[in-house]
């Protein structure tokens, strides 16, 4: 008798998700609590695990469909093997205005038949998207060592297997003709122009939606800073690894931030509380959202209380969230909440940005890359390690005065940190 697999309870006024991937195909064997398939939510990835032991039958939905709370999507049958003779699954469900072979009858991007099938390994659990660039590319997924979670494959390291073997003639003629790459004569260009479309995740969904909500309702401005580095690099070189030997995790430039935004706000609370209808709502602790990149896109859990934390706290907090984000396994109560958010840009490259704030919160600091400029000090031009820095903020509830305020806290903050020490 078969068991039926039902959309867990995904969180709080969270109806719905869209099936991501099937990790587990029909005949596979599967464990009671090991994952079979992973949804998408509006704000994380959740992975649905198998209630008994036995062997999947069959999917009742597709990657791509939207399924409800409650929802049976798969079935588990009794037993412990492969199913012998098992149909083979197909590759997705046919959607309308889709051909017999699942491929979209308006996309240029077609896959080579199911002729090429055999190539993938049947021990492979590919997703639709990794599947349709295995094929694109003719890289063999066996010999590519994943970088997802649990070691799944993801369609970046295709593209990089694929780039990899590309290279592969060109490095054998270098090494034939003494290390001297002669240059092509006739250069080949294909006449082929290609484009592919991808359904938005759910996740990307809601983030554009949420950040043109905050475009649409706040009153958004941004006011600009820089602040000398010099200090904060020279306190990190110099601690660095004592603070690595005593708390097991690395000193690093966030935790600083953290900890000025903490004395900025006391100074300035308007810049860490939310407009709710026609009231102003004050928060007495600080819970920063901290914008992390995950796979999918961009995620902010939550540093709660990082006013009440230490610089070793507040790292190890970060450093578990961006493990987490990566892995695919944040919660939904990672990111409830936040009272502030602070942006990295920096990590990138980005020399000046004008962030938009995650609403219901009301501002948000963007971070960006450190820089050697010249300027001037005490009359002589000197060169510093400088940052900009950007505040962007709803001006219905907080005035230019206070923003520029804040925004000079932090600079003092962080060009003198012993302020951070003595609360000043």
């Amino acid at each position: 008798m078969a068991t039926d697999v039902t959309v867990p309870t995904l969180g709080e006024s969270i109806t719905e998700a869209t099936v991501g991937e099937w990790l587990k195909q029909p005949g596979d064997p599967v464990e009671q609590d090991e994952p079979i398939v992973s949804l998408e939510t509006d704000k994380v990835s959740v992975d649905v695990p198998s209630p008994v032991a036995g062997v999947l039958e069959e999917h009742l939905f597709g990657a791509g469909d939207t399924v409800e709370v409650g929802q049976v999507i798969a079935k588990v049958g009794e037993g412990s093997g492969v199913v012998a003779d098992q149909p083979k699954p197909a590759r997705k469900e046919q959607a309308p205005g889709e051909g017999p072979d699942g491929a979209q009858e308006n996309n240029d991007v077609v896959a080579q038949g199911e002729a090429d099938e055999p190539a993938l390994s049947s021990d492979l659990t590919l997703s639709p998207a990794v599947r349709r660039a295995v094929l694109e590319h003719g890289v063999d997924p066996s010999k590519i060592t994943g970088t997802g979670k649990d070691g799944r494959i993801t369609k970046d390291d295709v593209i990089a297997a694929a780039k990899a073997k590309d290279s592969e003639p060109a490095a054998k003629a270098a090494a034939a003709s003494g290390g001297q790459a002669s240059a092509p004569t006739n250069v080949t260009v294909s006449g082929e122009r290609r484009e592919e479309r991808v359904k938005m995740s759910r996740l990307r969904q809601t983030i554009a939606k949420r950040l043109k909500d905050a475009q649409n309702s706040a009153a958004l401005l941004t006011t600009f800073n820089d602040v000398d580095m010099s200090a904060v690099m020279d306190a990190r070189n110099r601690y660095k690894e004592l603070f690595a030997k005593k708390h097991g995790i690395r000193l690093g430039f966030m935790s600083f931030f953290v900890k000025a935004v903490a004395l900025a706000a006391k100074d300035v609370p308007a810049v860490n509380a939310r407009i709710e209808g026609d009231e102003i709502v004050y928060h007495d602790y600080l819970d920063v959202s901290v914008a992390v990149s995950a796979p999918k896109g961009l995620v902010v859990p939550v540093i709660r209380s990082a006013d009440r934390m230490s610089f070793a706290q507040i790292e190890q907090a970060i450093a578990d969230y961006g493990k987490r984000a990566k892995e695919g396994t944040l919660g939904m109560e990672d990111m409830a909440g936040g009272t502030f958010t602070i942006s990295n840009g920096g990590v990138f490259g980005s020399l000046l940005s004008t962030p938009i704030i995650n609403p219901p919160q009301s501002a948000v600091l963007g971070m960006h890359r450190i820089e050697e400029r010249p300027v001037a000090v005490n009359g002589e031009v000197v060169i510093k390690p400088m940052m900009y820095l950007a505040l962007s903020y709803d001006h219905r509830l907080i005035d230019g005065r206070e923003a520029v305020t804040f925004l000079v806290r932090i600079k003092e903050a962080l060009e003198d940190p012993t302020r951070l020490l003595i609360d000043l």
